[in-house]
């Protein structure tokens, strides 16, 4: 079953304030996985399983993969989530060669997923040599995930900035003494922190200051062309619902949206 969408969600969306009315599921335990080990080998015998009261379906989701998002985390943030904000970023080099880490999710608008970081970085790098990106959302205290893949921009300096200063002035800071993902020398960071303490005039328990916008530091915002929601089900047959960005926008600018519910 499929259906095509061309509404998107107006910026208004941003500011609606949800709370979930949905039963939640108890936490699944990893007590119950079992594991056999040898000397070179460890084998996982039993998995976790899930059982969410929940379905979702082409039918009952919203026509906008981003408004439907905007209830989700909305709705596990009120769930008690630790870490909603968390999601795994997955970039590739030019060649393809792959690489994924935690980062934190800071933003989103009508045009999609933002997030900050040293523009030197290996994330940072591999998105100037390929732009393609995907972004994964796991909420293991409701048994949902969210997968996104899409193009990543710059934001552009005034966006960063704005950010840039409503970070507490240790992370500010921190932003200018480390070379992210550069080799570095044992205990060589702290020294480089204590000597940015000094650069800027700060004292180190200082709680405001002002710290400029390093020029190698910003926002990435990736724009999606297909989002999947996932709920976690009995016997692995969990609930799949894929949008996919249809390549003609709508006369007004506005993206089109095919929704799929796919085989588990």
């Amino acid at each position: 079953m499929s259906r095509i969408f061309t509404r998107l969600a107006s910026p208004s969306f941003l500011a609606r304030s949800k709370s979930s009315t949905r039963s939640i599921p108890p936490s699944p335990s990893m007590d119950a996985v079992e594991i056999a080990e040898t000397a070179d080998t460890l084998h996982v015998r039993s998995h976790v399983q899930y059982n969410t009261p929940d379905h979702i379906t082409p039918d009952n989701v919203l026509p906008s993969p981003l408004e439907q998002f905007h209830i989700w985390f909305n709705e596990a943030r009120h769930a008690g989530v630790r870490e909603p904000d968390a999601m795994c970023l997955s970039t590739a080099t030019a060649s393809g060669i792959p690489s994924s880490r935690m980062v934190l999710f800071k933003q989103l608008d009508k045009h999609g997923f933002v997030f900050y970081t040293n523009y030197t970085s290996r994330k940072s790098k591999e998105l100037e040599e390929n732009p393609n990106a995907a972004l994964l959302f796991f909420w293991r205290e409701m048994s949902r995930q969210v997968r996104v893949v899409g193009r990543a921009e710059k934001m552009s300096k005034e966006e960063s900035e704005a950010y840039f200063k409503s970070r507490p002035i240790g992370s500010q800071l921190g932003a200018w003494a480390s070379a992210q993902s550069s080799v570095i020398d044992e205990d060589i960071l702290q020294t480089k922190v204590k000597e940015t303490y000094e650069r800027f005039g700060i004292a180190e328990d200082a709680q405001e200051g002002h710290v400029p916008l390093p020029q190698f530091w910003g926002g990435w915002r990736v724009i999606p062309s297909e989002m999947e929601f996932w709920l976690g089900k009995p016997s692995r047959l969990h609930d799949r619902v894929r949008y996919l960005r249809v390549e003609e926008p709508t006369s007004d600018g506005d993206p089109r949206w095919i929704i799929n519910r796919l085989s588990p």
